[in-house]
């Protein structure tokens, strides 16, 4: 059973930083790619940034672009999120997820299988 237990989330002033940690268990993390989304009340899953199994690619949405650096060290089987000048529409609840299928990145939620928990970030004014 995979299991994805995120952590790092919390209460930060405007253009602080945050970094966030994903912690994978119950296969070969470094065969899959892993990816982090956000979720704000009444709206969908956003994809906020995701890494193939190789660390060569990534992707990040566009209103991260340029502030937020995800990376993985697949001795620790963690996958992490660099957060910098966070502004307040980041506030959300932030997820760690990865796909049955491996290696490659997706991009829309629906082709994710696994899911951690959730870690609120909430970046005040």
């Amino acid at each position: 059973q995979v299991q994805l237990v995120e952590s790092g989330g919390g209460l930060v002033q405007a253009v602080g930083s945050l970094r966030l940690s994903c912690v994978a268990s119950g296969r070969t993390f470094s065969s899959f790619a892993m990816a982090w989304f956000r979720q704000a009340p009444g709206k969908e899953r956003e994809l906020v940034a995701a890494i193939d199994w190789t660390a060569t690619n990534t992707y990040y949405g566009d209103s991260v672009k340029g502030r937020f650096t995800t990376s993985r060290d697949n001795t620790k089987s963690t996958v992490y999120l660099q957060m910098n000048s966070l502004k307040p529409e980041d506030t959300n609840i932030y997820y760690c997820a990865t796909r049955k299928t491996p290696w490659y990145i997706a991009r829309s939620a629906a082709q994710y299988d696994y899911w951690g928990q959730g870690t609120q970030v909430t970046v005040s004014s």
